[in-house]
């Protein structure tokens, strides 16, 4: 059964620009170097701009460590964080 991962993420005021752009970096680095991903996509709410989900799924629970453990989850972090305007909600998920 694959793993299922929806981060709920609230953005400062005035950044969904830049955190946007450190999202499509780290999203990248994702699809190119992890083959247990199986899905990492940024969505923004129509409801309100300034909150954002990441849907992810991935492989088997050790995918889902091997992204947590990667370097380039690892160096998005400090280039997020500034931009979040609280911390995230995260819900993990077995697909069936």
């Amino acid at each position: 059964m694959a793993i299922a991962v929806v981060a709920t993420l609230k953005v400062a005021s005035g950044k969904e620009q830049e955190f946007e752009g450190v999202f499509r970096e780290l999203s990248a680095q994702v699809k190119a170097n992890e083959p247990g991903n199986k899905l990492y996509q940024l969505c923004r709410s129509k409801a309100d701009p300034s909150v954002y989900s990441v849907m992810e799924i991935y492989a088997d629970d050790a995918a889902l460590a091997a992204h947590g453990a990667s370097e380039h989850f690892k160096a998005a972090g400090p280039k997020l964080g500034p931009c979040l305007g609280g911390r995230p909600e995260i819900q993990y998920f077995e697909t069936v």
